[in-house]
């Protein structure tokens, strides 16, 4: 994990409510960060640059990336619910809103 994603880990880590972190790990954290990534890949709003990775404008169904996350999490063995899966990438949103890299609406 690079500084950055450490940063948006712990801060992911500490939104979420002490009950819902029961079998969370950071990895898995990390896991369902990834997960989205690939997701936006798939769609083509994400694009591999050599170096960097660059984020394109487009809708995100919702719904779909969450069964996208759902689906990959339980093949990959483990045990996340639902709940924890969404509130990590309610998490995600929060982060980059406050980073600037989405807005309220967004």
């Amino acid at each position: 994990m690079d500084a950055e994603e450490r940063r948006m880990v712990e801060y992911i880590w500490n939104l979420i409510p002490e009950q819902d972190r029961q079998g969370i790990s950071p990895d898995d954290i990390l896991l369902v960060l990834d997960l989205m990534d690939d997701y936006l890949e798939d769609k083509g709003l994400l694009v591999d640059k050599g170096d960097e990775m660059e984020y394109l404008e487009g809708e995100v169904d919702e719904t779909e990336q969450l069964d996208y996350i759902v689906n990959a999490v339980r093949e990959d063995g483990r045990r996340l619910s639902i709940v924890q899966i969404q509130l990590i990438m309610d998490g995600e949103l929060q982060y980059g809103i406050e980073q600037g890299y989405y807005t309220e609406e967004d």
